[in-house]
This record gives structure tokens, sequence and C-alpha cells, in this order.
């Protein structure tokens, strides 16, 4: 196993954690600035305000993309196997 094969292996496994993660943290991100600015046009400082909405968000968009998100980690996986696999032979 040389250097570059590592930095691939390093590279392709950062470029996986970013698209799994990425849905979940754009959803937080959109919901959190909207719950924001509400609050500061109706001056309302209740902690619930803005978890709730949050985890409905969280929840919902976990429920889209959770197919996606099995596939890719299921594809991820089943290639770093089978590289482990390639190292032995």
């Amino acid at each position: 196993m040389d250097s570059s094969f590592t930095l691939y292996l390093g590279r392709h496994t950062l470029e996986t954690a970013l698209l799994l993660s990425a849905p979940i943290l754009l959803t937080c991100i959109i919901v959190g600035v909207v719950i924001t600015v509400l609050q500061a046009i109706t001056s309302i400082r209740d902690m619930t305000l803005t978890i709730v909405p949050k985890l409905l968000a969280v929840g919902g968009i976990t429920l889209l993309t959770g197919g996606w998100m099995l596939e890719l980690t299921l594809r991820f996986t089943n290639e770093m196997f089978a590289y482990i696999q390639n190292i032995g032979h």
C-alpha cells in the first residue's frame, strides 16, 4: 500500500462523511436561521422554539434521504472490504 492509495482512501472517507452529513447539517442551518429571524422579529426567547423545529426538520429530512444515505454507506463499506480483501492477496 503506497502513499497515494492511502491519500485516496482518506479523501474518499472524508467525501463520504461530508455527503452523508450534508442534508442534516444544511437542514439544521436553514431551520436555525429561519427560527432566529422569527425570534428577532417577535422578540420571543424560548429555547424550545429553537430545538423542536430543528428536531422535526432533521427527522423529516432523515426519512426523505435515509435510503440514499444507507445506499451510500453500503457502497462505501463494500468498497473498503474489497480493498481489505485485496491487501491480503
